[in-house]
């Protein structure tokens, strides 16, 4: 199925950056384009231009006097001590140069994908410069600052008056974005990720439901470390179907964190690009059989920038333009180019050897565990419905 896809990208992404050591490294991005690029995969008419997020659709969902704060830390105006009231300054969002412009237009991407796929204009969007969900209402966390979906959001109950599904598949708990619509009946949030037992945040448990108007619509998969393709699948996608049924969203907004990857240095699951295939075609699935088409997708975590997040957030784009994820060979010429500053190897292939994940004697244990966690969740659904 080929579909009218919109791919918003500006060169302005990369400024979102804190310091050559920290592992958020926004270059992800630009690779990968350039392989989207290089396959003949992206065409100029279908990239557009995102837009910087004025102050007061940040304030949508960030408290004013925490968009003044960042702005103040750009600009070398925040005192240090209160910097950390803000979750500003700290080792996981450190204060750099001009951080208010960099993270607006990180949001104005999102917003500019909002608007392109709910003014009829494409069928589906793709901010890969997004998925910023550990941001709260006047804190930053976990290498977010402004937290994009949550703005996103926001922005589309008051502008277009839709019912919003939001996936999160990053490997870490989307609590951000959770907490932002947990007495919200209108929205209702996914998110799959490794146990809080083991990684940041710490929270996403099966038995967080919502408040007030909003309960029973947060549902969280908290499944096992050290997960495997076919378990993660599984479980996942049994939810979603259900959730989606259960929900009937207007449109979807997906998280595509690409941190679940056995190879990524955060976190403990064991997934392979397998999973990065098998996402996107559902949300696209799900998209189309229940709003229309309408899919607005955002970046996130993931960080082997080299090995793994070209290659799973490309698969999102080529699922969103084409039906389905590509296959074979990497093209030469993008290897040949990022090989010179990768310190790893870069696979050959769209596709993963079959001994890339480590032998886990706890297969069976871990699968049946995320078993039981799926039926927790289930019942909820039944409940609902």
């Amino acid at each position: 199925m080929t579909c009218k896809s919109a791919f918003v990208f500006a060169k302005e992404f990369l400024n979102y950056h804190f310091n050559e050591d920290h592992p958020f490294n926004q270059k992800r991005v630009l690779m990968a384009k350039e392989l989207l690029d290089e396959m003949d995969y992206l065409s100029e008419s279908q990239i557009i231009p995102p837009r910087m997020a004025t102050e007061e659709e940040l304030a949508l969902f960030h408290d004013p006097v925490y968009i003044d704060a960042v702005k103040k830390a750009g600009n070398g105006k925040l005192a240090s001590e209160d910097g950390f009231e803000y979750g500003l300054g700290t080792e996981d969002t450190p204060i750099f140069p001009g951080m208010h412009e960099a993270s607006s237009y990180l949001v104005g991407g999102t917003l500019t994908a909002v608007d392109e796929v709910l003014t009829g204009k494409s069928q589906h969007a793709l901010n890969l410069g997004g998925g910023l969900h550990h941001g709260f209402k006047r804190k930053a966390a976990g290498f977010c600052i402004y937290n994009d979906s949550a703005v996103a959001i926001k922005y589309i109950r008051e502008k277009y008056n839709l019912k919003v599904l939001y996936i999160d598949t990053d490997a870490h708990h989307g609590d951000g974005v959770q907490w932002a619509f947990y007495d919200d009946p209108n929205v209702c949030t996914f998110s799959i990720h490794e146990t809080g037992r083991y990684l940041f945040p710490g929270t996403g448990n099966v038995n967080e439901r919502g408040i007030k108007e909003g309960h029973g619509y947060s549902f969280n998969l908290p499944i096992d470390a050290f997960t495997e393709d076919d378990s993660f699948l599984q479980v996942y996608e049994t939810a979603l179907r259900e959730i989606t049924d259960f929900f009937q969203p207007d449109v979807i907004v997906s998280q595509n964190g690409a941190d679940a990857h056995c190879l990524d240095p955060l976190t403990h699951l064991c997934a392979t690009m397998k999973i990065y295939e098998q996402i996107p075609l559902l949300a696209h699935e799900l998209a189309h059989q229940y709003c229309d088409g309408k899919w607005i997708a955002v970046g996130g975590g993931g960080y082997d920038i080299w090995r793994v997040v070209p290659r799973a957030w490309s698969q999102v784009w080529n699922v969103m333009a084409t039906g389905k994820p590509a296959t074979g060979m990497l093209p030469a010429t993008w290897l040949s180019r990022w090989q010179q500053q990768s310190p790893v190897n870069l696979p050959s292939y769209w596709h993963d050897p079959d001994d890339i994940v480590p032998n886990i004697p706890r297969k069976t244990e871990i699968t049946e565990k995320n078993a039981k966690l799926l039926e927790s969740l289930l019942k909820y659904t039944k409940k609902r419905t």
